[in-house]
């Protein structure tokens, strides 16, 4: 009964943290770096207040840590012509910051972070592998 009761509170937690907020952000690249950047690096803790009031800490972790693995996996599973429009969609938020938000993550290639704790070498491999490329056609057009 109590594996249930926490499935159910998960389930909860992935509801609204995906319609509330989730849901507003256009692209699934955004998306990941978003849930990427509420864990911490030194405890492996996903941090979000607003869930954390409203539901219990282990459904919170568990629902944070499903999202982040389906929001991964989503991408890879993803055709890399649709990886670039979807990248492409997540910078065009940084609006006339563009250019400078492709420099940065160029710059400071930390893509392992976005993948999530658990996840099999080869696909976070992949996973960084596909950005660089990614943001590699970007800069050769900025050149253009």
């Amino acid at each position: 009964m109590e594996s249930l009761e926490r499935f159910q509170q998960s389930r909860a937690v992935i509801e609204d943290f995906s319609s509330r907020t989730l849901a507003a952000i256009s692209s699934d690249f955004g998306r990941l770096h978003y849930v990427s950047s509420l864990k911490d690096s030194y405890s492996g803790r996903y941090e979000h207040d607003g869930l954390t009031s409203l539901y219990p800490e282990n459904a919170v972790q568990a629902a944070l840590s499903h999202c982040h693995e389906e929001l991964f996996s989503r991408i890879l599973e993803t055709p890399l012509k649709e990886q670039e429009g979807d990248l492409r969609a997540c910078f065009n938020m940084a609006g006339e910051k563009f250019w400078d938000a492709v420099e940065s993550w160029l710059e400071n290639p930390n893509f392992r972070g976005m993948c999530p704790e658990g996840m099999p070498d080869y696909l976070d491999d992949l996973f960084c592998s596909n950005l660089r490329a990614l943001l590699a056609i970007f800069s050769s057009r900025k050149s253009n």
